[in-house]
């Protein structure tokens, strides 16, 4: 089935082990069953023919390679019980199929992000912790082969003469890798992990990131076509909360999204779907940010959803915005809501725009309504802190007004953070905007300032 090579190697007979201390034994077994997968994984690969591979489902691959795996086994009478003969098939099939030993953190939903510093260490980050794993590689080999099948199955490389690659998984994590000479340890993968359960606001709500009033009036600005700006730190949270807004864009609305590595997963039926793509071997064929957002005004998109802002691509956006396309969203690295339009401003003039200030930040003040703050605690929980509104300019000033703001009021005695979300009591200048849309009464009580 499998165009299997012949599987003729010589036949030793494993040694008896010797008797250790039950606290070195562990060490010992699992040193033996590294060094039985290194012998049965080389066997593998001069049995079978890579080019079969391809032809079959990946259940079938992983069933034919159990069989080769058992028959190995036999073949070189290697004494493994029944429970560590099935750990052997299920590394080595992982190694072959999947991610190595980094499919059981996969499977965990608690993980939010994997960072590989070598074949040596690899951390986790569950519950706004990191914190190091007993789980290694091989040898940075082990690890290179792995970086290799990801990029590669997203049309991607990585090698020494590209040694950064951004790619993701077939379920949407967001994947970073960065190889030698670049990374001295050896290679460096870091997975932002995509949750199978979706998250909501409602969750979000649940968790504490955000108050109810407070998602009202998000989910208000989402529907009534504001443009939002969502802004935040690394791991912040920024496209998990865009990912929870895009929920409430009309089902009939055209979307295109645009973004480095396609991770965004709206649920309209009507979207179309844009990636970056990097430079070939020869060094052209490059597709930027910026040329995705320019194509995608003649897509006749309604709404355009970019995944990070963070170049040239500002002013194209700025001026998508500007002409017709409301209820554009996108996310941007910034500490504060101010500190984001300053770095749109500084995006517009990278792309080489030899404009006055003034006329850069009035289109700036038109182009976006609201500026949603996300940021993560030094405890490592993550919260909404701003919810802002840009309301115009006073002179060469872009004028901005807090709708919610959360106030941090001590810790408890585990040093989690206590706070609250506070409403501003202003009415938002989008007011005749959510009445258009029949939503006034929803952002008053989003508001809690008493309008009808």
């Amino acid at each position: 089935m499998f165009g299997r090579r012949s599987t003729s190697h010589p036949q030793p007979q494993a040694a008896p082990q010797p008797q250790a201390p039950a606290a070195a034994r562990s060490a010992e077994v699992d040193q033996r069953l590294s060094d039985i997968k290194v012998g049965i994984f080389n066997d593998l690969i001069d049995s079978v023919d890579p080019t079969e591979l391809g032809k079959l489902e990946p259940a079938q691959v992983r069933e034919e390679i159990s069989d080769i795996v058992a028959e190995i086994i036999s073949m070189r009478n290697l004494v493994l019980s029944a429970g560590e003969q099935q750990v052997v098939i299920a590394d080595i099939c992982n190694d072959v199929l999947g991610l190595g030993p980094l499919e059981p953190l996969i499977a965990r939903d608690d993980i939010a992000d994997i960072m590989v510093n070598g074949a040596e260490r690899v951390y986790i980050e569950t519950e706004g912790r990191i914190e190091l794993t007993d789980i290694k590689f091989r040898d940075n080999a082990q690890l290179m082969n792995i970086c290799q099948r990801i990029v590669s199955a997203v049309g991607r490389r990585v090698d020494e003469s590209s040694p950064i690659c951004d790619a993701r998984l077939a379920d949407g994590s967001r994947v970073n890798v960065i190889v030698p000479p670049l990374a001295i340890d050896g290679p460096t993968l870091t997975i932002r992990k995509f949750r199978r359960e979706k998250l909501t606001l409602e969750k979000l709500v649940e968790y504490g990131s955000v108050s109810p009033q407070a998602a009202k009036v998000l989910q208000v600005a989402a529907a009534c076509r504001c443009n939002i700006l969502i802004s935040g730190g690394t791991g912040s949270g920024k496209t998990t909360l865009l990912n929870c807004l895009t929920r409430y864009i009309e089902r009939t609305e055209r979307i295109v999204t645009c973004e480095d590595a396609a991770e965004l997963q709206l649920q309209q039926p009507h979207v179309v779907r844009l990636e970056t793509r990097p430079p070939n071997l020869e060094g052209v064929g490059q597709v930027t940010m910026r040329d995705l957002v320019r194509n995608c005004l003649r897509m006749r998109p309604e709404r355009i959803i970019v995944g990070e802002v963070r170049g040239p691509e500002a002013f194209d956006l700025l001026q998508a915005m500007n002409t017709g396309h409301d209820g554009s969203m996108g996310t941007i690295h910034a500490n504060t809501p101010r500190d984001a339009l300053s770095r749109v401003e500084n995006m517009v003039a990278m792309g080489g725009y030899n404009l006055p200030a003034k006329a850069v930040r009035d289109q700036i003040a038109s182009a976006i309504n609201v500026i949603v703050q996300a940021s993560r605690l030094r405890d490592g929980t993550r919260k909404i802190t701003h919810v802002t509104e840009v309301v115009g300019m006073e002179g060469e000033v872009i004028t901005l007004q807090d709708l919610v703001v959360y106030e941090i009021q001590g810790e408890d005695a585990h040093g989690r953070i206590l706070g609250r979300h506070r409403s501003t009591g202003i009415r938002p200048a989008f007011w005749d905007r959510a009445r258009y849309f029949g939503l006034e009464r929803e952002l008053a009580e989003g508001l809690g300032d008493g309008h009808a």
